[in-house]
């Protein structure tokens, strides 16, 4: 059964197939997803860890449940065969060696989503590619989350009302919208151009703010409510770097959606004050719990690929984030770590960057 914001299964499209690179929480649920609308679905973990243990079926429960066929492919190329689609879902961390291998297998007439596409990733592909080929897609976040339970067992706490896609080139949004829709069901907002996808997610921010505020509960191990900690305080917080954010988006000539917007679309609260929407978050789901660890993603893939993000946009623009570099710093001085280094960052060229957004690249 899925829950609230799906349209009926598989309606107004044929079946297909979607290859999902990724096993991680967001894989394996996006592929049940799929499955549940009538579609084939293709899992393939680039560690391997993600389908260790995993048979040809997926249980799932939450608001997606049920027990779905979900194919799993030990080699890339394996999964590449016969795709129509392939989705990306992945932490940030592991697009830099993951990107080009899959620039150089996938078919030129097949359609990438990346889910999200943080840190202008999709231009990092393009530069990997040569020659005609289909679109690129750019979620803005994920079309769902939960979390893994066991080997062949997911929980999908949420599925998205809404989210943007932009793609490369920019005028193929319209396309991307419409195939995501199809394979997950969501309503997809064509977005103009890739650096505005990247800057929607609020996940850099959400999660570096509860991470600071709830550092010594993470080193400790504790069982934490991330939203039952949504309180004043980090609510202050999320907002100040919320208004930053926004005014980088404004210094690119873009307008994006605030922190209360995506937590309505995710979890379909009233939009009101942070810390109001936070509770009742908590009130409707029951304990999500935070990390316990300062190798969460939380820290290491939000902080260099979202907040640093912002920096380097910041500085090509002239732009001061002061709120955004200090949660940065303190973070770092937390963990004893650089998280200021973006390497999806090195081979972007600033000047260019308008002009790519539009077209893509080598195409």
């Amino acid at each position: 059964m899925v829950a609230g914001v799906m349209d009926v299964a598989g309606q107004g499209s044929a079946a297909m197939r979607l290859t999902i690179l990724g096993a991680g929480a967001v894989g394996p649920g996006a592929a049940a997803l799929a499955v549940s609308r009538g579609h084939q679905a293709v899992l393939w973990s680039p560690s391997g860890a993600g389908t260790a243990g995993m048979t040809g079926e997926l249980d799932c429960e939450g608001v997606l449940e049920g027990r779905f066929a979900v194919r799993v492919a030990a080699a890339l190329e394996d999964a590449l065969v016969g795709a129509d689609a392939v989705l990306l879902a992945v932490p940030a961390y592991a697009f830099v060696a993951l990107l080009p291998r899959i620039a150089a297998a996938l078919p030129a007439d097949v359609p990438l989503l990346i889910a999200p596409a943080a840190s202008l990733a999709p231009l990092v592909f393009e530069a990997a590619r040569r020659g005609p080929r289909a679109p690129v897609g750019a979620l803005a976040t994920t079309p769902l989350g939960g979390r893994r339970l066991a080997p062949g067992r997911v929980r999908v706490a949420m599925i998205r009302s809404e989210l943007e896609v932009a793609a490369l080139p920019a005028t193929a949004a319209p396309a991307m919208a419409a195939l995501a829709h199809d394979l997950f069901g969501n309503r997809y907002l064509p977005a103009p151009d890739v650096l505005q996808v990247a800057l929607i997610n609020a996940n850099p921010i959400i999660h570096a703010a509860l991470a600071l505020t709830n550092l010594t509960r993470i080193e400790q191990r504790e069982a934490w409510p991330q939203y039952g900690m949504m309180t004043e305080g980090a609510c202050r917080l999320m907002a100040a770097l919320d208004t930053e954010r926004d005014a980088l988006a404004r210094a690119w000539g873009l307008a994006i959606p605030s922190i209360a917007t995506a937590l309505h679309r995710a979890s379909q609260v009233p939009v009101g004050p942070l810390a109001a929407m936070g509770r009742a978050i908590a009130a409707g789901r029951g304990a999500v719990l935070g990390p316990v660890a300062l190798t969460s993603r939380y820290i290491t893939e939000d902080v260099p690929f979202g907040l640093s993000f912002y920096l380097a946009l910041a500085a090509a623009r002239g732009t001061a984030m002061p709120v955004t570099q200090s949660v940065v710093t303190a973070l770092e001085a937390c963990c004893g770590q650089d998280f200021s280094h973006n390497p999806l960052l090195g081979g972007i060229d600033w000047t260019g960057l308008p002009a790519a957004l539009v077209n893509g690249m080598h195409r």
